[in-house]
């Protein structure tokens, strides 16, 4: 079994993830036949591209969602769990375009993915037929944003209702993540500290700190790393990939290097390549 290790020195998120595996050799056409198991294929595209960030070249992987019909979005009532996608430096550049579209519940529209709850993507990920790994890494992934999300609620984990990481790009990151690394075929996960960066973010219930609660939350028992950057570096998605895979955290382990990948983020900054390395060998 082949060794994984995340070396974030700028943070991470689900769309880094996908992008470095990608860039290291994972097959995209396994990713984009394997998600089809979902039966949501209907609402993304997926796209990618190599671009070069600070002189790094690297993969930019980007879910785009379809069926956003702006007249059924409804402004009147903020969800309690909206609060933690703003202003991420690494999330997908469209999630912007939804991050207060409360959709009004229930109303039977197939596009209405915005609410998701956590028991919907559970049933969801089961339904699909993935194999056993990829199951089991996934739902791992999923809970433990969901435990976070519950547990700054103050609400039991099924009643918790996902706003962004309920949206289609989260749910496509972290199954993505988990069918490219059963691809991989990678057994061990070692992962850097995880630096979340510095500042303040706007968020639906004021100003908050850096990290973001949900972040800091599923980052419990993680070494964290400090960082000048005044950015979000690290998003709930990146952190519950990190938080739920990684064995062990070090400086580069000792290891035999075979394939390395660079996944971009969203924001460019001044002195360092907003990426995510991978290096996998054994």
């Amino acid at each position: 079994m082949s060794v994984l290790y995340f070396d974030c020195f700028s943070g991470i998120s689900g769309d880094m993830v996908i992008g470095a595996l990608i860039d290291a050799g994972a097959d995209i056409t396994v990713l984009e036949s394997e998600l089809k198991k979902l039966h949501i294929e209907d609402e993304y595209e997926l796209k990618q591209k190599k671009i070069v960030k600070n002189g790094i070249t690297s993969t930019k992987f980007d879910v785009v969602l379809l069926n956003e019909k702006p007249h059924h979005h409804n402004h009147s009532h903020e969800h309690e769990h909206e609060h933690h996608h703003h202003n991420h430096s690494h999330e997908h550049e469209h999630e912007h375009h939804h991050h207060n579209h409360s959709h009004e519940h229930e109303h039977g529209h197939h596009h209405d993915h915005q609410h998701r709850s956590y028991r919907d993507i559970v049933q969801l990920i089961e339904a699909a037929d993935f194999p056993e790994q990829v199951q089991d890494m996934a739902l791992n992934i999923f809970k433990k944003i969901g435990e976070a999300e519950g547990k700054i609620h103050g609400m039991p984990l099924e009643n918790v209702h996902f706003h962004e990481v309920g949206a289609v790009d989260s749910i496509i990151d972290i199954v993505g993540a988990a069918i490219l690394i059963h691809d991989l075929k990678i057994g061990v996960f070692k992962s850097s500290p995880i630096p979340v960066g510095s500042g303040k973010i706007h968020i639906d219930h004021g100003v908050y700190p850096v990290p973001a609660p949900a972040t800091l939350e599923i980052l419990q028992g993680v070494p964290l790393m400090h960082s000048d950057v005044t950015a979000e570096l690290t998003t709930p998605t990146g952190a519950a990939i990190i938080a739920a895979l990684a064995e062990e955290f070090s400086n580069t382990p000792t290891m035999k290097v075979n394939n390395i990948g660079y996944g971009a983020g969203t924001k460019t900054f001044k002195d360092h390549p907003n990426v995510l390395r991978v290096m996998i060998g054994e």
